[in-house]
């Protein structure tokens, strides 16, 4: 398995704030504005059998949320209403044209029958009812949600992600693969930064090579998946909008870096198999296999797939870390990252003196400095005195640093961070002498689905379906094809 710290240079490195800042902005060029998964088995439920003479009453329920996806409902959890013969209506079998029993035994026959459909009956009205299962049980090791920082009175627990219909696609066995062939799929250009060249592929295929970037092979299948979506999200996004943005002369249609999204080209795939990687391929081959063709869509467009490392308990509303408030990417809580992320958590030890420098201040003066009550450290200068603190004002609605003052200077999180090389805005400050203990949670910049929590999802048996409907709020499932027709 790659280590965490691998997973975060390949993945997940400030860069991607670029990425997801350009799929905003062309989410806000749509609506006017300048700033921007084990498997899970389909299931079929046999409700019930009744036997009167030859006749013959069955009632079935059967999820087919992939169906739902061709469709554009994916979202929508709707189960099919009982097949019930024709006109959704339940249908007895004509019997053999034979007079039937009759006195005592037709008595007995008709009272069987009543009886049976006494036990048929609340399946049939929980099939019109719609019902969907619980969550997973996930029994005594179960990770409960942490409160949300700021709420009053410690905040209730989150909400467990919602629920969908058991067998949903992408994790479905045995469904029919998406429309179109590897001799009529979407075509990727993508653009060989190290070299210049343009490597054109299947969009499968494309996928395939961001997968193997981006989230190690080691991860659950429906994590794996789970990203396979959001990646061809991603580029079908650019394709159907005919983005070529970033792209040097807009001669393709995509970065092969973080810039975009990191991909690992088909040449360097082929020398898996000499490195002793083929069960790792298959694997990835898989989970690209088993979801090909599903895209995630918004008001019928394909989403701005924002995805990063690890969270710190909860992921971020857009708008508190870009400029555009997106109806999808909303904070919800994250509880899973740290629970299978060892490396979730970091301490740094930094000077005073280096962060004032690496914020474009003047380092404090040394003359009677001291440490206050509060944790603040303090300078006098000869002249007038001048607060030099390192604090912490206001935290965003997932938790991390909305500004933080630097002596007289006042700063965004965000810009806290990238400006100190953090691994994360959520951040909390300890001072030490003239030194700062700068302790980070969580790595990227928060927004969209978190890899660490949705592979602590998988691991908890949640679906791919149940994962991203978890992470992006409000989504549909919808074919590629049809997006960009």
């Amino acid at each position: 398995m790659k280590d965490a710290s691998e997973t975060y240079s390949q993945s997940r490195n400030d860069r991607r704030i670029t990425v997801k800042i350009g799929a905003a902005n062309g989410y806000a060029k749509e609506i006017g504005q300048k700033d921007g998964r084990g498997q899970a088995s389909s299931s079929r439920h046999e409700q019930g059998r009744i036997a009167a003479g030859n006749s013959l009453l069955r009632g079935n329920q059967a999820f087919g949320e992939r169906r739902d996806y061709q469709q554009g409902q994916g979202g929508q959890r709707r189960p099919e209403p009982a097949q019930m013969g024709r006109g959704g209506t339940a249908r007895v079998p004509v019997a053999a044209r034979r007079r039937g029993p009759s006195g005592p035994a037709a008595l007995l026959a008709g009272l069987a029958a009543l009886a049976a459909l006494a036990l048929l009956l609340p399946a049939l009205l929980a099939s019109r009812a719609g019902e969907t299962p619980a969550p997973p049980d996930q029994g005594s090791a179960a990770v409960q949600a942490p409160m949300r920082p700021g709420s009053a009175a410690g905040a209730a627990l989150a909400q467990q992600p919602e629920a969908s219909a058991p067998g949903g696609a992408p994790d479905a066995p045995g469904v029919a693969a998406a429309a179109g062939t590897a001799a009529t799929e979407p075509t990727v250009r993508v653009y060989l930064k190290r070299t210049g060249l343009i490597e054109t592929l299947p969009l499968e295929q494309y996928v395939t090579g961001v997968l193997a970037a981006e989230m190690p092979a080691d991860f659950e299948l429906a994590a794996l998946k789970a990203q396979a979506i959001a990646a061809r999200t991603f580029i079908v996004r650019r394709l159907a909008a005919q983005d070529t943005s970033g792209v040097p002369g807009g001669k393709a249609d995509v970065l092969d870096t973080v810039d975009h999204q990191a991909y690992l080209s088909t040449k360097t795939l082929g020398k898996w198999e000499k490195q002793g990687k083929s069960a790792e391929l298959a694997k990835l081959k898989r989970a690209v296999s088993e979801t090909r063709g599903i895209v995630m869509t918004y008001q019928g467009k394909p989403i701005t797939a924002a995805f990063f490392s690890a969270s710190g308990g909860y992921t971020e509303n857009s708008e508190e870390y870009w400029s555009l408030k997106i109806p999808y990417l909303r904070s919800v809580p994250s509880p899973w990252d740290a629970q299978v992320n060892s490396n979730n958590q970091e301490t740094l030890t930094v000077s005073v003196d280096e962060i004032y420098r690496k914020l474009g201040q003047a380092p404090p003066a040394k003359t009677a400095s001291s440490q206050t009550s509060s944790g603040s450290l303090k300078a006098s200068s000869s002249g007038k005195a001048s607060a030099t603190q390192l604090t912490i004002l206001s935290h965003t609605t997932g938790g991390r640093v909305k500004e933080i003052k630097v002596g007289e200077q006042r700063y965004s999180g965000r810009e806290f961070r990238e400006k100190l090389g953090l691994r994360s805005s959520q951040f909390t400050i300890k001072l030490d002498g003239a030194d700062a203990q700068i302790t980070t949670y969580g790595y990227g910049h928060g927004v969209g689905m978190s890899q660490w929590g949705a592979n602590g999802m998988a691991k908890q048996g949640y679906t791919t379906t149940q994962i991203l409907r978890h992470y992006y709020t409000g989504i549909v499932f919808q074919q590629a094809d049809a997006l960009l027709e």
